[in-house]
């Protein structure tokens, strides 16, 4: 696990925030092993590049640990940013995030959102299986091996069918997919969230 997981993740002992700091630390190898060329690649998420989905990744951090904190949520990059690490930005926020999801209280409390009120476990949640897809992108984009914890994956996939029952996908996923019955839990995640989990041509 990255260090920096392992100091945000002294101020707390709980499952859950244990499970994002070792999701945010698998995430965070691969960030860091993008490549100067790749940084403009397409990815599996449609008009998106290599950069603009790690901005997402940081914009996320950032959003969530407003949201705990009861403060102005940021608004999302336009564009691409430049001029900033994104390397140092995602382990910045990831850092930030697991301080504020490791509060007294905070996976207890309630919190309204655009999509409604929910736990802070339930939003722990809700950050991990979209942590989780993203990593399965950023690694498809820049052809490095999708390694992210099976355990966490399983959990995120049960979790994401229950939450998102019932609920509009409009401008946030696609359609489910299917995929072959003995397709990785990350398959079959990145599936249900509307991604194509064929091979790139």
């Amino acid at each position: 696990m990255a260090e920096y997981c392992n100091t945000a993740l002294s101020a707390s002992s709980d499952p859950l925030v244990v499970v994002l700091g070792r999701a945010l630390g698998a995430v965070d190898v691969l960030v860091s092993n993008v490549s100067t060329d790749q940084w403009s690649a397409a990815t599996p998420c449609a008009d998106w590049s290599v950069c603009r989905l790690v901005d997402h990744l940081i914009g996320m951090n950032r959003v969530f640990t407003a949201l705990l904190a009861d403060a102005p949520v940021p608004r999302a990059p336009d564009a691409d940013r430049v001029g900033e690490d994104p390397v140092i930005a995602f382990r910045e926020t990831s850092a930030a995030l697991l301080l504020a999801f490791g509060q007294p209280g905070v996976l207890d409390r309630q919190y309204k959102g655009p999509l409604g009120t929910a736990s802070g476990a339930e939003r722990l949640q809700i950050r991990l299986y979209d942590l989780l897809a993203h990593g399965w992108d950023l690694a498809r984009a820049t052809g490095q091996s999708v390694d992210l914890p099976d355990d966490l994956v399983e959990s995120s996939v049960a979790f994401a069918r229950s939450q998102l029952a019932g609920q509009s996908r409009d401008g946030r996923f696609g359609p489910p997919r299917n995929v072959d019955e003995n397709a990785s839990a990350i398959e079959r995640l990145v599936a249900f969230l509307g991604r194509s989990v064929s091979p790139p041509s």
